[in-house]
């Protein structure tokens, strides 16, 4: 099982000084920028995947100090953990876990936890399970559930975490909302993704539009007339970053039309 000082040891001794330095910048920590005072040890992420899988064991206890870590990478290794987890869990083990993940948002708190994080237990856990959603729970494709998870009846119709999410003051719960609805992206579900992007048009930070022209462009992937419909209604009015983003993969011509405001 392991505990937090082994931990820490570890990636004491796997820490580089020049990457740290490296994030510091690129995750803006400075006084005013969105990161501020997040520190970095110099980790990457596929070396914390490693670590989180052979901590796995960690109870909640020790999870929740990894959370509440100044440092980015134990907080990202704790959500790891979690994603690793609740994959493995059965419905009452994944419930633990979404609540567990509600309870301690304020410490997912950069974009790489979010998008590291939020579809793979919110956006997942409310696809199988409700109690929020802006579809109607499939009743077919079990294989797309979670493991060990069984149908329940129809989520209802108005949701309330997402939407409520989408609406706050904190970036990083706008963040979740969006990225969230990923899992119901890849199970070809787009109505809450696109009610939520529709919310965020106005929204004043880079961080969000970048997180929404992903997952317009993500629908686009399984599904281009119904992205191509959503940004014909939109596109004139949302942030050019929100646009770049969604039409990424576009072909070249039908891009330049929609920056051009020729379409």
């Amino acid at each position: 099982m392991g505990n937090l000082v082994e931990l820490r040891k570890e990636l004491k001794g796997i820490a580089e000084t020049k990457r740290a330095e490296v994030s510091q910048g690129f995750f803006k920590t400075g006084k005013g920028e969105y990161g501020e005072g997040d520190v970095f040890l110099g980790i990457t992420v596929p070396q914390s995947r490693k670590i989180a899988i052979r901590f796995k064991e960690l109870p909640f206890s020790k999870i929740l100090g990894l959370l509440k870590s100044k440092i980015h990478e134990e907080r990202l290794i704790a959500l790891l953990i979690l994603v690793y987890n609740f994959n493995a869990g059965n419905e009452k083990a994944q419930k633990k876990i979404f609540d567990f993940y509600l309870e301690n948002m304020q410490c997912v708190n950069n974009w790489d936890l979010v998008d590291l994080s939020a579809d793979k237990i919110i956006g997942r856990y409310l696809f199988a399970w409700g109690p929020v959603g802006l579809h109607p729970r499939p009743t077919s494709s079990v294989a797309s559930l979670p493991a060990g998870a069984r149908r329940g009846p129809p989520a209802p119709a108005t949701p309330t975490l997402l939407l409520r999410l989408a609406k706050s003051e904190n970036i990083w719960e706008r963040r979740i909302a969006i990225v969230s609805t990923y899992s119901s992206i890849k199970n070809n579900k787009f109505d809450e993704t696109l009610k939520i992007a529709e919310m965020l048009l106005n929204d004043r930070h880079d961080l969000i539009h970048k997180a929404v022209g992903w997952m317009l462009r993500e629908v686009g992937k399984r599904d281009m007339k119904t992205e191509i419909k959503f940004l014909d209604k939109h596109y004139k009015k949302m942030p050019r970053t929100m646009l770049r983003y969604s039409i990424e993969r576009f072909p070249e011509e039908l891009r330049m039309d929609y920056l051009k405001n020729n379409v």
